[in-house]
């Protein structure tokens, strides 16, 4: 694993991963997304603002450049997968969440929050099982309290946690303990969801930007 293939994948990764998918897809019908809703660049805030297909577009394009961002990776940094996936994982969803491309096109610091780039860097991470598992603990959340932010942090967390005990039990390489570096991402850029959950004024899921 020489130096310049490990800054190749953290660069490629986090192009990628600023492609700032929701920006231009609320564009396209002409919505500024950074100035509806929560103004988050996210799944979540084009299906309030643009409905629910929309919003699913940007989830699956979104969840897909963490699959670019790791396979890329692998085939760059092929005699370390663990490594190799770890990083890109980390520097897609870095790139999504600071975006150097919303950042050209708005002229300030723009992003999203990273729930949907790191769904798509677990579904090719994480044991089968272990998948089926946070699906199923966001898919409850959300059913019985309709709030998104609480299921992906929920979701995320429990992902955090499973992949430290996978490495510490050996399941897992070493390698991948760099992704609990994702969650922490993920939960840094939901502080407001947090103040607002705590606070009782976050919004739920059908309610219109």
């Amino acid at each position: 694993m020489r130096p310049e293939q490990v800054i190749l994948v953290i660069v490629l990764g986090y192009i990628i991963g600023s492609f700032p998918t929701a920006y231009l897809v609320a564009r396209s019908r002409g919505v500024d997304i950074f100035k509806v809703g929560s103004g988050n660049m996210g799944a979540n805030n084009v299906a309030r603002a643009l409905g629910p297909q929309y919003g699913a577009l940007v989830w699956i394009v979104d969840g897909s450049k963490g699959i670019l961002a790791i396979l890329l990776a692998r085939w760059i940094l092929s005699d370390n997968q663990a490594a190799a996936s770890s990083l890109a994982a980390v520097s897609a969803v870095a790139g999504h969440n600071w975006s150097l491309l919303a950042t050209l096109i708005t002229g300030s610091i723009r992003g999203g929050k990273g729930a949907a780039t790191a769904s798509g860097t677990f579904l090719l991470l994480a044991p089968t099982l272990l998948i089926a598992l946070v699906l199923a603990v966001g898919a409850v959340i959300v059913l019985l309290t309709r709030y998104v932010s609480l299921a992906v942090l929920t979701s995320v967390a429990v992902a955090g946690i499973a992949f430290l005990i996978l490495v510490l039990v050996g399941s897992l390489e070493p390698g991948y303990v760099l992704y609990l570096l994702v969650s922490w991402m993920v939960f840094v850029r939901h502080r407001s969801n947090i103040v607002n959950l705590l606070a009782g004024k976050e919004r739920r899921w059908g309610e219109r930007a």
